[in-house]
């Protein structure tokens, strides 16, 4: 067979297994990304050794998973995960094996594995080969099969059918067609995986180039209804009205935003994804004038962002998002329907400022722009239409308000609660409410914002 060059790192690990009498080989997403010429970002090695025997190999080992046969090596920085050939039978959970038997050849330990693209092995000795399933064929053909009955290797483990559609999101690749029909008939299995099981490979189906194919196929096998239904109900309602803000349907739109959004920014693809989900229950038709004062049937989703909001907090709180990745993408979300004009006061925009956060405007921004990109599923041109050029408008102005070191916030002022008590203010809901009192004043004149003014200000408002 031909060889294939292994990293100098994997060949001075192997000499421990050479020196001890085991074999090893590289296998799984490592030889995979070889065969697809990346540089794979982890290794994953199997073994004739036991866990124990491992263990007793090397130094530094942790039994990250022991029970399974694996067990984590510690090796010139790198953390190469190793597990012992095993053979696996019975998955009453849905995911994890009820038995497993250590094997004692690497063609046993391939067979167990899910896809082809997976059960591939290169020796670390001879840099051998070992393709039983053609994996590098498929691999080459850009295809995703299951190594032997895909129904069978289904039930085996709920999460393959999620991983298969992740995959060919992430890599590009199409899902073998037995395999692919596979995948509805086996969703009984999948529905017993745990929630944190499928949040973690729909965040790395987010992640791929272009989530748009990856979440289609979620939706086409029922595996989108089974775990985000409020998404499938954005299906067939119609948004395109004479205006001619939208081409598709909103769901659509919501899969073509999500590809619009940073791939490497998942609070601003989740926005993407879940912004206009709330429009399916705000729908409404009415009879609108134009700019030109011409009569236009038009289609209004009044309120959509906060119904938004509440349907998807209960689907990222389901889905069990962090707390952090919740609020962030929740408050994205709450703001995205700004509308900016030219005509705006310098007022207005601090006042804009002060709800959405500075921090928060860089998201905003790329969220409005992916947003536009879900209307034709094209990027858009900055300052090509009125959508752009009040993006870059505002950003100029904020930029400026920034640079003028003005207040947006109540740590900005010039004076603070301590500064209030000294005055003889009562410690409580009145100190709050003359800040805020005071922040409204700078917002409103930024010259305001001086310790003797805002002190004046705050003994009218005390009466003291």
């Amino acid at each position: 067979m031909k060889a294939i060059k292994i990293p100098i790192i994997l060949k001075k690990f192997n000499e421990f297994f050479i020196e001890a009498g085991f074999d090893a080989y590289l296998v799984g997403g490592s030889v995979r990304d070889i065969f697809l010429g990346k540089k794979p970002h982890d290794y994953d090695v199997a073994t004739n050794a036991t866990p124990q025997q491992v263990m007793k190999i090397f130094k530094k080992v942790i039994p990250t998973g022991i029970q399974h046969g694996t067990v984590t090596v510690l090796f010139y920085n790198e953390k190469i995960e190793v597990t012992t050939f095993r053979i696996e039978d019975d998955y009453s959970d849905a995911r994890h094996p009820d038995n497993i038997k250590f094997a004692s050849t690497i063609e046993e330990d391939l067979s167990r594995r899910d896809f082809t693209m997976n059960a591939i092995a290169i020796s670390l000795t001879n840099e051998n080969i070992v393709d039983s399933f053609n994996g590098k064929k498929d691999i080459k053909n850009k295809l995703i099969r299951t190594c032997g009955d895909p129904e069978k290797r289904f039930n085996e483990d709920g999460l393959r059918p999620v991983r298969a559609i992740r995959f060919a999101s992430q890599l590009g690749f199409t899902i073998e067609k037995e395999t692919f029909d596979a995948i509805p008939k086996s969703i009984d299995k999948t529905a017993q995986i745990s929630i944190e099981r499928f949040r973690d490979e729909f965040t790395k189906l987010l992640k791929s180039d272009k989530p748009s194919v990856g979440l289609k196929l979620l939706e086409k096998t029922n595996l989108l209804l089974l775990f985000i239904p409020e998404l499938t109900q954005c299906r067939n309602v119609t948004q395109a009205d004479e205006r001619g803000y939208h081409m598709f349907d909103i769901l659509d739109h919501l899969f073509f935003s999500c590809d619009g959004a940073p791939k490497d920014n998942i609070v601003v693809r989740l926005a993407a994804l879940f912004h206009d989900v709330g429009k399916y229950e705000t729908r409404n038709e009415e009879i609108k004038q134009d700019i030109t004062g011409k009569q236009i049937n038009a289609i209004t989703f009044y309120g959509h962002e906060k119904k938004s909001v509440k349907i998807t907090e209960k689907i990222l709180k389901r889905l069990k998002f962090s707390n952090k990745i919740v609020t962030s993408t929740l408050h994205l979300i709450e703001n995205h329907m700004f509308h900016y004009e030219s005509n705006w006061k310098d007022s207005a925009v601090r006042r804009l400022i002060k709800k959405v956060g500075l921090e928060n405007f860089d998201d905003l921004f790329d969220l409005r722009l992916a947003d536009v990109y879900g209307m034709t599923n094209s990027k858009p041109i900055i300052g090509n239409n009125r959508w752009t050029e009040n993006l870059i408008e505002l950003k100029e102005r904020i930029k400026k308000e920034v640079e003028n070191n003005n207040a947006f916030t109540l740590k900005d002022l010039a004076i603070n609660g301590k500064d209030l008590i000294d005055l003889g203010i009562k410690n409580g809901k009145m100190i709050g409410y003359i800040l805020n009192k005071l922040l409204e004043s700078v917002l409103d004149d930024p010259k305001m914002n001086n310790k003797t003014k805002l002190i004046e200000i705050a003994k009218k408002l005390a009466d003291v």
